[in-house]
């Protein structure tokens, strides 16, 4: 049996290999196959006697996003069950232990409690509305500092580049609109990204962080290397670009609902769970993350 490429399969035999992509046409003695059970295999048409599946069946966001494989190279790519796996020998009672909650969420949480203490949407506003746009980033400054995930130098860069009162002005309402306006999400990333750009600040860290910090249930922080080496573990296709973009983001979004979901067994509470995973999960091949 021939096969088309972006065929959606699965193998009779093999049902832990769960759905699968065909990944180039096939002739009648090999067909290449990315199965998100266990990544990419090259099999005999004859005897695998793989079944074509369609509709709902066929669905998996994995597939949906597919990260494309070199030539001739497969994908660095590990199973969910292996990711969980590593993430257990690191924080071996998961998301609930104190080893985890200490070197990985309380932190961010008091960062949150500290956003919402200081920036909340009434504080915010008020700031605003009397035009203490200097309070305003000294805030924004305090939050940033209370976590180590973005980079010094980054930090310093976002503390530099709103000195002047024009950029003060320009960062308090933008950021208010990111958080707080009523605009599609779209429209307000946008937006804040535009001010970025036109203070010279426009990293994904420093982008991310804040409605990462301040709707954990629902927003996600992309650190560029980190972010990019997770998805690649896990086969999905970021479409990351260096200049912040909504493509980019958005396909961040779903990457982290897929994960949220996926990691049922887990019980994750929000994105700062989720983020703390694709940390580890960057981290599987260079010997796991230091926990001591």
């Amino acid at each position: 049996m021939k096969f088309s490429e972006g065929e959606r399969v699965r193998h009779p035999n093999k049902p832990d290999w769960g759905i699968g992509q065909v990944l180039d046409d096939s002739d009648d003695e090999e067909v290449r196959v990315f199965f998100v059970g266990i990544g990419e295999k090259t099999l005999k048409s004859h005897y695998a006697n793989l079944v074509k599946v369609s509709g709902s069946e066929a669905d998996h966001p994995i597939l949906d996003n597919l990260r494309a494989s070199g030539e001739g190279k497969k994908l660095a790519y590990r199973s969910l069950p292996l990711l969980i796996e590593n993430f257990i020998k690191t924080f071996p009672d998961g998301f609930y232990g104190e080893p985890y909650k200490r070197n990985e969420r309380d932190y961010k949480l008091e960062a949150h409690q500290l956003l919402v203490s200081s920036l909340g949407r009434e504080d915010f506003h008020s700031l605003l509305a009397t035009q203490e746009y200097a309070e305003t980033v000294k805030r924004a400054l305090a939050v940033v500092n209370k976590t180590n995930i973005i980079f010094p130098n980054e930090k310093m860069l976002l503390k530099d580049v709103v000195k002047t009162d024009n950029a003060k002005r320009l960062f308090s309402e933008r950021l208010y609109s990111l958080l707080y306006g009523d605009s599609s999400v779209e429209q307000r990333f946008t937006g804040f990204a535009d001010c970025l750009l036109e203070i010279d600040a426009a990293k994904w860290t420093i982008f991310t962080y804040f409605p990462f910090i301040a709707f954990p249930q629902e927003h996600m922080f992309l650190k560029p290397i980190v972010t990019q080496e997770a998805a690649a573990v896990c086969g999905f296709e970021l479409n990351y670009r260096k200049e912040l973009n909504w493509l980019t983001y958005s396909k961040l979004l779903e990457f982290s609902k897929y994960l949220f979901n996926a990691l049922s067994e887990l019980k994750p509470r929000d994105m700062i769970d989720i983020q703390s995973f694709l940390w580890c999960t960057a981290k599987i091949d260079d010997g796991g993350y230091d926990v001591s």
